[in-house]
């Protein structure tokens, strides 16, 4: 009976183990592909497929992820997941390389440092179309970096960043292409020359900025100058302007005066004259005679000449009657002394 139990144990425990085993190798082959990632996948040595995003699973035993176990120490430190190079980050990456010594047109050593930013956009390329491709990517900046630096002078290779990295970023990414690799951007972090070019460039600078502050306040000093000698000037224009425009006032308001004036001397003389002639047409009127009229006249004139005036103008039938009036005077006289 012992033994019946224990021959059906074991014909039962048999299948669930290897159930079991089964199910842990199946397990142990589904992938999930991350996002921003492939997985290159290997059937029987070779290339298969490329896994995007999403759950997948190995064929046991067939399949598996490319691995790369001929990477180099220096190599593997800069990859996300060293011997697993079939697994492909697929976003944009930075590599910070060593600086580089190079050597200039005019013979000047100096160490240059550099960043790379690139994307693997192939996968399959990226993990077949070169061995080591970091690797092969820092020797392509170290040599594309010294034969541009080789072509230029010292001078013009500092002041020349942005067209070197336009440069460098046209040939690594040209170069890169047959290995699936995008490269985005190159930057010059540093360009390091020999202590002592480093220490006459200094002085060079110190004396270009003492040469820009002393030129700027020349500069200052002369507009300055010509602002004060502009504010004077306008000053003594304005007051020049402001004197003129007083005398001008002044005198028109003389003018106005002297005309008010004559106006004033002429309407006195008119109305004058007007009462005058009022009053000998009163004596007209009441039968006065022609010698009483003629003596109204005179005296009117007399009147008439003690007067502001200069000139009399007499009329001519006036004229005749001088002689009767200068009689009739005289015999008014003679009858004040009879009496």
């Amino acid at each position: 009976m012992n033994l019946f139990l224990a021959n059906v144990s074991a014909g039962v425990a048999v299948p669930i183990i290897i159930v079991i085993i089964l199910l842990i190798i199946v397990i142990s082959n589904i992938r999930i592909v991350p996002q921003t990632q492939a997985y290159i996948i290997e059937r029987h040595g070779k290339y298969c497929k490329t896994w995007g995003t999403g759950i997948h699973m190995l064929i046991p035993f067939i399949d598996r992820v490319a691995v790369d176990v001929s990477a180099p120490s220096h190599v593997q430190s800069k990859l996300d997941n060293p011997r697993k190079i079939g697994v492909v980050n697929l976003k944009e990456q930075v590599i910070d390389f060593d600086p580089q010594p190079v050597i200039t047109k005019d013979n000047v050593t100096m160490q240059i440092d550099t960043v790379i930013y690139f994307q693997i956009t192939d996968p399959k390329l990226y993990v077949y179309g070169v061995s080591n491709p970091i690797r092969a990517l820092d020797n392509l900046t170290t040599t594309t970096i010294r034969n541009i630096m080789g072509g230029m002078e010292l001078d013009v290779a500092l002041t020349s960043r942005n067209a070197i990295n336009e440069s460098m970023r046209q040939d690594l990414d040209e170069a890169t292409d047959p290995w699936g690799i995008k490269v985005k951007r190159v930057e010059i972090k540093n360009i390091m020359p020999p202590k002592d070019i480093r220490e006459a460039m200094e002085k060079q600078m110190r004396a270009e900025r003492e040469k820009r502050a002393a030129i700027l306040k020349a500069e200052g000093e002369k507009e300055a100058a010509i602002r004060q000698a502009e504010g004077e000037k306008e000053s003594e224009i304005l007051r020049a302007e402001a004197q003129k425009e007083a005398d001008i006032l002044r005198a028109e308001a003389q003018k106005e005066a002297d005309i008010l004036r004559a106006e004033g001397e002429a309407e006195a003389i008119l109305k004058l004259h007007e009462a005058q002639a009022q009053g000998i047409e009163l004596l007209t009127k009441a039968g006065a005679d022609k010698a009483v009229l003629t003596l109204k006249a005179y005296d009117a004139l007399v009147k008439v000449a003690d007067g502001q005036a200069t000139k009399i103008i007499i009329p001519s039938e006036l004229q005749g009657l001088a002689g009767i009036a200068l009689s009739a005077k005289e015999i008014i006289t003679e009858t004040k002394d009879n009496k």
